[in-house]
This record gives C-alpha cells, structure tokens and sequence, in this order.
C-alpha cells in the first residue's frame, strides 16, 4: 500500500516540499543561529576599503589565470600526449617521466616548489627581476598548466589510441603524410571523443586556481578570507565565493556542452535545438576558418606558389631523413645535459639537512607533541595517510548510499543525492574545508573540534560525492536485463542491489577508487590551510625555520608524496587491465 503511494509523482513533490520546509523551519525558528548578517558589506565601503570590489578583482585573476593556465595546458596536453605514443623512446621516456611525475604529486607542493624553491636556482639579480614581473601569479599561472597539462596528456594519448588503425592505413594510401593525417584526420576525431573528460579537467583547473591564495595571488579565494579577515562576516564572504565558484562550474559545463554537441556529426535536418544554437554561437569562428581556408585555397593555386610548394616539398623529401636524425641527435643531446644537470644538482643536496629532518616529515612531533596536538603529535606523513584512509573508508560508505539514490527513480532519493552531488563538484575543496571548519563547526554548531577531524570531515563529503558519481557509473553499466531479470523472479529493490547489481559495479569500480585514494591522498595536503600538521606544513614548518634549504626540503617532500601515489596507480592500472571483460578468462 505505502509503495504504491509512494511510487506516484505528487506525493514525492510533496515529501521533498515538506522535508524541505521543516529543514527551513528549525534553521528559522528552533535552532538558535545567533549570527548578525551584513549583505551590505559588498555594495558600503567601510573602513578597509570596498569589499565587493575586492572580490570582483579577486574574479577577475581567477578567471584570467583559468584562461591562461588552461591553454598552457590544452598544448602540453597535446605536445606530451602525442609524445606518449612516439615510437623513439627517448621521446616516449620524457613524455612518461612529465606525466607521471606531475600527475603523483599535489598541486600545492608544486606551487610551493616553483616559488619558494625555484628563484634561489639563479643568481640574486635574477631573482629581484623575476620578483619584479608578478612572479606569483605567472607561477599560480604556469604551474597550474604544467600540473593539468600532466592530466590532458593522458587523455588526448587515449583519444588517440581509440581511433581505428584503418582510417589512417587509408589516410597514408590516398597519399596524406603524417602532418596532415595528425592535422585532418587524427586530432579532429580524437578531440571529438575526448572533449567530455576534457571538459572535467578544464573544470578542476578552474577549482585548482584557488590554490593560488597559497603564495600570495589575490585571486577569489583570497579576496574570500582577506573579506571575513578584515570584516569578521564569514558567512557571508564564503556564500558569495560559493555561488560564484558555482556560476564558474556551470558556465564552462555549459560552453563545453555547446562544443561537444556542435563537434557531432549528426544527420542532416535532425539536429535539435542546441545544435542550432551552438552553430549560431561559432558561427564566427566558422567564419574565420572558411576564410583563411579561402586565402590558402588560392594561395596554392597561384602559378607561383605552386613552384614554390613542390620546391618545398622536393627540398623535405630530399633532407627529411637527415632532419630527423639530426633532431633526434639534439633531442638527445638536450635531454642528457639536462639530465646531468638535474643530477648535478641533485647531488649538490645538503643530504645532512634531509636526514635530520626526514623523521619530522614522517612522523612530526610523535610520540613527544604536545597535550594539545592530535595523538600526541602524529603527523608529516604518518598524518596524511590517516587522514586519506579515514576519508576515503568513510566517503566509500557515503558515496555508495548517495550513488544509489542518484539512480533511483524516486525522486525523494534523486533530487537530494544530485544536488549534493553537483554542489560539491561545482566549487573548490578549499572551500569544502574553509566551510567545514570556519563556518558548519566554528559558527553554525559552535563545536571545538580539532582541526585533524575537520579537515578530515571536509575530505570525506567531498570525496563521497566524487564516488558517489563512480558507483552511479558502475550501477548504470549493468545491463538492463540482470534487473528485468530480478524483478520479475521476486526481488526487491534492496535485495537486486545487495545481491547482484553491487557485486558486478563495485568490481568494475575498484580501478576508480584506488585511484580516489590516491587524490585523497594528495589532496590532504589543502588540510594545511587550517593548521593541521600534515606532511605539507610540516614541510612548510621546516622551510621556514631553516629558511636557506628549499630545495632540499621540497624536493623531499614531492618524493614522499610521488612515491606511494605511483606505486598504487600502477596498482590501480594492473587492477583494470586484470577486471576488464576482454582479459577475464572462464576456467572450466
């Protein structure tokens, strides 16, 4: 009887208007919320000055270092994903080295590396000129590049790879060379396939550029803390910095949405609306393209270009052999002195100062810490691994009841499990964590919480709703029948869940969640933003004390983070190959 009640459409608006009411209404009336709000601190200027202006150029940096960064990025991606699959190893080797060793190491230890590291590698004249140029912002800028650039590599070598050998066997036959196969045929179809998971990584760059904050960039998220800093209206500066991180989300969602549906081929007069739409929007850039197409068109057919081009192309036939050996040679050749350069330096190390220090990394203070430290002072390393397996174990359990809701047809489940889930995705986790300990412990329950479980909290809801959208995933890939199946012999809900759609997802999900691990993994380092002595301030602790050794300890600090994250997605790629369909063998 309450099933099929509960089954129909206007009773589960009505629950969700209901639920929702009486949350709004102990929020209002019960619960004792004393906070003095003061919207008008954004549109008075007091006595720091305009605060809304402050976090308008705070938007403005952030939107220009997305920008930027993003296109620092889409090139390396292409320049080092296209390296991936080079034939010359050496090429292959520097490739794998870039994406491995960026992709295994947080973003926050690369920006620390870049600006409190790198200056000191050139001479003090040099280094007043760089601090002269913006440095901070240019390395925010660069190093966000570098680091999601590691990330697109990988996904432009597989958009690559998904493209069938024969299109390129007829490429090569209807006489195209290599550069104009890359050009025609390879790179447009890939990027047609690739752009969805592209356009996540264009999202975490945008996310990521609140890292910025950390050396310095008065980008939002900063302009969000020196608000609530200099005004103590906290609430109020991390709403405004939310709803705007989550405008950001939407909109580059939304401009990649209209890419993706513009770059289908569909067939003619069956394109729907927002193809329409997306064709009306780059109707310039089309513009532009027939044009210069246009100006080529002609320049070849000229008598007189036309001499030149097959001059040209006689002259490349002629020396193409000894230009790519001798490019080769130097590639090589750059390649060594760089190498023993690296070397050199490495071995230049003050080693005396990594191994006095080597057990505050791993283990900070423990067992002597003070009263007030968590478990007597554990953390560096030690710290980091705790606080990602507890996030990771408990966004597990979380990220599997909020995926199953997301895909139930109630919409009492529905509705809430995707918005938690898209709310959490749209904005930064420095922002997770900056809520979680300032606002929902600090002022909302008045709670005196350690900073360790905070930010330990803060990874764990954050990274349940990045599971939560793995499980609906693997839910969604079983096949239809399996339910029809088990609905029709009898089973529930819970029982078709529990008994044979979990068993098969979650096997198809663990690739995915060793590899959340190891995000959650370096992604404790945000937790130093809140004083939890982690790896990353424990490493920031010792840089400042000895002041004169930033390589040393940086470089230290990447390869404990680089070390374990490696290993286990090496594991998480065995893990996949072994649980993919095609490489499953039946033993009788």
């Amino acid at each position: 009887m309450f099933k099929r009640y509960i089954e129909k459409i206007w009773i589960q608006n009505i629950t969700l208007l209901a639920l929702f009411g009486l949350v709004t209404y102990y929020f209002a009336f019960v619960f004792e919320f004393k906070y003095d709000f003061n919207w008008a601190v954004f549109t008075t200027e007091g006595q720091y000055g305009h605060m809304g202006k402050l976090m308008l150029d705070g938007l403005g940096l952030t939107i220009t270092i997305t920008i930027y960064s993003a296109a620092i990025a889409l090139g390396l991606g292409t320049i080092f994903g296209l390296a991936r699959l080079s034939s010359f190893k050496p090429v292959y080797w520097f490739a794998t080295s870039y994406v491995e060793l960026f992709r295994n190491t947080p973003l926050l230890i690369q920006l620390f590396f870049w600006n409190f590291a790198l200056p000191y590698a050139f001479p003090e004249e040099i280094r007043i000129q760089l601090f002269d140029m913006n440095f901070e912002f240019w390395t925010a800028t660069i190093g966000c590049g570098i680091f999601t650039g590691a990330f697109m590599a990988e996904i432009i070598r597989a958009g690559i790879q998904s493209i069938p050998k024969g299109l390129l066997e007829a490429s090569y036959s209807s006489g195209l060379n290599f550069s104009q196969t890359l050009r025609k045929i390879i790179l447009p179809l890939s990027f047609r396939e690739i752009i969805p998971p592209l356009g996540s990584e264009f999202l975490n760059n945008m996310k990521n550029t609140s890292l910025a904050m950390t050396i310095g960039v008065a980008e939002l998220c900063w302009s969000m803390q020196e608000v609530y800093s200099l005004t103590y209206h906290t609430f109020e500066a991390m709403t405004v910095a939310t709803a705007v991180y989550s405008c950001l989300s939407l909109s580059i969602a939304g401009i990649l949405n209209l890419v993706n549906i513009r770059l289908k081929i569909l067939p003619k007069g069956q394109e729907p609306f927002l193809r329409k739409i997306a064709d009306f929007i780059f109707l310039p850039l089309n513009l532009l393209g027939n044009g210069l197409e246009h100006i080529l068109w002609h320049f070849r057919k000229a008598p007189d270009a036309t001499k030149t081009l097959s001059l040209m192309r006689r002259m490349l036939r002629f020396s193409g052999k000894g230009l790519t050996l001798s490019s080769k040679g130097l590639f090589v050749a750059v390649l060594a002195y760089l190498t023993y350069k690296t070397g050199l330096a490495v071995a230049g190390f003050n080693f005396e100062i990594i191994w006095s220090n080597l057990p505050t990394l791993l283990i900070w203070r423990f067992p002597d810490g003070d009263p007030t430290e968590f478990f007597h002072g554990l953390g560096g390393l030690s710290g980091s691994v705790l606080i990602a397996v507890i996030s990771i174990i408990g966004s597990f359990f979380i990220g599997l009841l909020v995926g199953m809701g997301r895909t139930a047809k109630n919409r009492i489940f529905r509705i809430p499990s995707t918005v938690y889930i898209e709310f959490v995705r749209s904005i930064p986790l420095i922002l997770v964590i900056f809520w979680t300990n300032t606002v929902i412990f600090g002022i909302v329950f008045k709670i005196d919480i350690q900073t360790f479980w905070a930010g330990t909290i803060a990874l764990t809801f954050f990274f349940a709703a990045y599971i939560a959208e793995t499980v609906r995933g693997g839910i969604e890939n079983i096949p239809v029948g399996q339910v029809e199946a088990a609905t029709a012999s009898g089973l529930g809900y819970f029982q078709i869940m529990r008994k044979i759609i979990l068993p098969q997802a979650l096997k198809q999900m663990l690739p995915a969640l060793v590899g959340m691990f190891i995000a959650a993994f370096k992604d404790t380092s945000l937790v130093y933003i809140i004083g939890v002595t982690e790896l990353t301030r424990a490493a920031y602790a010792i840089n400042n004390r000895i002041m004169i050794y930033p390589f040393e300890i940086f470089t230290t600090v990447a390869m404990l983070y680089f070390v374990p994250s490696y290993l286990m997605s090496q594991y998480a790629k065995r893990l996949e190959r072994k649980l993919s369909p095609e490489n499953v063998k039946i033993e009788m």
